[in-house]
């Protein structure tokens, strides 16, 4: 008799395999984040009114993200004019010659390439089906939160108990399971990132009072610091790195204490960390890294996302398997030589 438990544990590594190898990562993940939102969103028995605040929050999200998208496309030029001169300037006293001296030689040399009005068509063409994709995955996600039946016509089914009623319980149970792995991690992972950046905010806002002069952008740098932080350790590598850079273009001075600062911030959230992810996930450092390493290098970004969710599924998973104990041998021995050694 085929086993439907069998079934749903080769189906879900099946679909595994599939999303790395079809780039199906973005929809996967707008599905699970906009069905988290939606269930957070509920009110009773009425999904409608989840529904209907979902697509308020989506659209003042997307209209929040176009114009920190656009802000960001103004103030980076800017910051990186600034530093540019500076980290030239450092390289010849450790003696180094850049190939760019300030920001205009730098983006000559990124742009004097005849590719680049198809690498600039390709870039277009690739965020067009991203942004497909996530419509996609919303839709999904709003359809499975109406109705997440898979068998619709079970009762016309002769045999009750067939084996695509028991196969689709039992893989209806695995997305079950993998969708709390991935409320467990991201919620974890969503109160770090806003502690950290209220946090850092602090510095930012009152570097103002602190200096003489403080850091340029500070609302920009808050909203990049909390989606850095959504990112398990890369993020804050990221946000941390650009905070500094940014003080840098200000003053030594204020580069110094933000990174300072920052190291100190990182030090406390070794203690954070551990409470928050350790008690709801519980995965070591070596192991978190090796897998958002996989996840950029199989799936991008989304991969990145995806990594720690889908090693925390595994466990879960696997927690719940029974394993069969070596046997010892008749005598009582261990059958294994090293181990009758000791």
């Amino acid at each position: 008799m085929i086993d439907p438990v069998k079934i749903s544990y080769a189906f879900m590594a099946v679909a595994m395999v599939l999303v790395g190898a079809l780039d199906m990562a973005t929809p996967l993940v707008a599905v699970f984040f906009s069905y988290f939102a939606l269930t957070k969103l509920r009110l009773r028995q009425k999904p409608w009114i989840a529904i209907t605040l979902f697509i308020l929050l989506a659209s003042a999200i997307l209209f929040a993200l176009f114009f920190f998208l656009n802000r960001v496309r103004v103030a980076l030029p800017d910051i990186t004019a600034k530093l540019i001169p500076l980290v030239v300037d450092h390289a010849k006293n450790f003696g180094f010659e850049l190939p760019f001296r300030d920001w205009d030689d730098l983006k000559e040399m990124l742009t004097d390439s005849p590719k680049e009005i198809e690498n600039l068509w390709r870039t277009f063409v690739f965020s067009g089906k991203q942004l497909i994709m996530v419509i996609i995955g919303v839709v999904v996600a709003i359809s499975v939160f109406v109705n997440h039946e898979v068998d619709l016509g079970r009762a016309k089914h002769v045999m009750k108990n067939n084996l695509y009623s028991m196969a689709t319980d039992q893989i209806v149970l695995r997305f079950r399971t993998f969708f709390h792995s991935f409320s467990t991690v991201m919620g974890a992972q969503v109160i770090i990132s806003m502690i950290n950046t209220c946090l850092t905010a602090v510095f930012i806002f009152g570097s103002d009072h602190i200096f003489e002069k403080g850091l340029s952008y500070p609302k920009m740098l808050t909203i990049l610091t909390f989606f850095c932080g959504m990112f398990p350790i890369v993020g804050n590598l990221i946000s941390n790195t650009l905070i500094t850079s940014v003080a840098l273009t200000v003053s030594p001075k204020l580069a110094i204490a933000a990174l300072l600062f920052l190291i100190i911030l990182h030090k406390f959230e070794y203690f954070l960390n551990s409470k928050i992810i350790g008690d709801r996930i519980n995965n070591p450092m070596w192991l978190t890294l090796t897998a958002l390493v996989l996840g950029e290098r199989l799936m991008g970004i989304p991969g990145m996302i995806l990594a720690p969710v889908v090693f925390h599924y595994v466990k879960m998973e696997a927690a719940q398997i029974e394993a069969l104990t070596p046997k010892l041998a008749t005598n009582g021995s261990s059958p294994d030589p090293a181990l009758a050694k000791d």
